[in-house]
Order: C-alpha cells, then structure tokens, then sequence
C-alpha cells in the first residue's frame, strides 16, 4: 500500500510540474508588468535626479565604449574578409565597401552592440541591485523617504537608453575602418573613395532606423537588469542568480526584439 501511495505521489509531482513552470512564468510576467509601470510613474514625475543619471551614463557609455570598439572593430575585420573571399570568385570586389557599410549599419553593428552591452553592463547592474536589495539598502533607502525607483532604477534605464546609439556608431565606425584597412591589404583604397563608395547607394533611411531600433535595445537591458535585481533574494547565490539571469534574459529578448524591429523596419521603410 506504502508503495503504491508513493508511486501516485510521485506521478502526481511529474503532471504538476508544468502547471508549476506555466504560473512561474505567468507569475514572472506579471510581475514585471507592475515593475514597469511602478518605474514609469517614477520616470516622469519630478523631481529628477539630475547628477545620479550622469554618472549612470559614464558607467554605461564610457565604460563600455573601448569593449564595444573593440567588437565593432573584429566584426569589420571579419565581414570585409569573408566578403573579399566570397567576391573575389565573381570579379565584384568593387562591392565589398558597399557590402560592409550595409552589413555594419543595418544589422551587424547594432546587434553586436546590443549584445556587449547586455555583457557587461546588464550584469553589472544586476550584481550592483540585487547585492543593495540582499543587504537591505534598498530598504534604508525607502525608510529614508527616497524612493529607490527614481534614484536607482530610472536612472540606470534612461542611461542605457540614452547611450545605446551612441555605442553603435562608435561600433559602426570603428568596423568601417577596420574592414578599409583589411580591405586596403589586398586592394589599395583610400578612405575618401572607400567612404564614398559604400554611401554611394545608401541614403538615412537604410542607416538611422537600425540604429534607432538601439533605443529599444537599451530600454530592454535596462528594464530587464534592474527588474533581476530589485527582485533578489537569497544571499550571494541570489545575487550570481540576478547577474546570469540579467545578461541571459537581456540578450535573449534582445535577440527577439530584433527579429520583430527588423521586421516592422523594412515594412516601413521598404
């Protein structure tokens, strides 16, 4: 009889289990939906917090802006070697500045650093909130009449938003030079024509919406570091759980949201 109870309970656990991941991540939704619109409402209401939100964007774009160089540079690097390569076998090596522009502007550059960013400093964010939030800071802070959204979390997102574009062209540029200098190793090509021929058949509308798309990118990374880390709990374990889970989770949205922004883009600027 013993046995037979187990078996059931044990069967019982197997079928709960997915009702128990569904209400977990309804639960999880719902409870970044209330984040959201607690951090909104703190957003938007005065007064703000003028000198916190510079120091944010030193953390989030000068910080980041030699890792994410760096990015940009390998990624022009490898795009005008393979594009070389490729078009080499054709006799079109002409179109390889246009090919790399492209490659770089309207995809390549803003996904890549999208995707450093998330890196470092959704997982910086994430540590820096859920070590406050487990040695209760946050608390003294809301025991001091400071409300912890408007000083810790808005700053941080508008931050991330604010610098995201700028990241970009700096990833932009520096691809662009990188992939003329590996360009110009096997084919000599100055800079002024290489430019030139790259925007030769470009206009803003192939180049300022990828690039703006960023804004959304910066907004994900943001909401999604502070939600983890407002919401730790347990100690130092909580608080490696809040920093893995603000870079997986980040990247992860971040990779979908591009998929739908890359869509509506070309529906609007075809």
């Amino acid at each position: 009889m013993h046995s037979v109870l187990s078996n059931l309970n044990s069967r019982m656990t197997v079928f709960d289990t997915p009702k128990r991941v569904a209400y977990s991540f309804f639960e999880w939704f719902g409870e970044l939906g209330v984040f959201c619109a607690r951090l909104l409402r703190s957003a938007v209401a005065p007064p703000y917090e003028g000198r916190e939100l510079l120091r944010q964007m030193d953390e989030v774009g000068t910080k980041s802006l030699p890792l994410v160089a760096a990015a940009g540079a390998a990624t022009g690097a490898v795009i005008a070697l393979q594009t070389h390569a490729s078009l080499a076998r054709f006799g079109a090596t002409s179109l390889i500045p246009a090919v790399i522009f492209h490659s770089l502007l309207e995809e390549s550059g803003p996904i890549i650093t999208g995707l450093m960013v998330a890196g470092r400093v959704g997982a910086a964010i994430g540590a820096e909130l859920g070590s406050m939030k487990v040695t209760e800071q946050i608390d003294a802070m809301e025991a001091s009449a400071v409300d912890p959204f408007k000083y810790l979390v808005a700053t941080r997102v508008v931050a991330c938003v604010l610098m995201m574009p700028l990241l970009t062209l700096s990833a932009d540029l520096c691809g662009v030079l990188t992939g003329w200098l590996m360009t110009s190793l096997t084919d000599p090509v100055s800079l002024t024509l290489f430019v030139d021929s790259g925007l030769r058949h470009a206009d803003f509308n192939d180049f300022l919406p990828p690039t703006f798309k960023t804004l959304v990118f910066g907004l994900i990374i943001g909401v999604i570091a502070c939600f983890q880390g407002m919401r730790t709990r347990g100690g130092a374990t909580g608080v490696g759980k809040a920093a893995t889970g603000s870079v997986v989770l980040s990247s992860l949205f971040l990779v979908v949201a591009d998929v739908l922004l890359v869509k509506i883009i070309l529906a609007l600027f075809p």
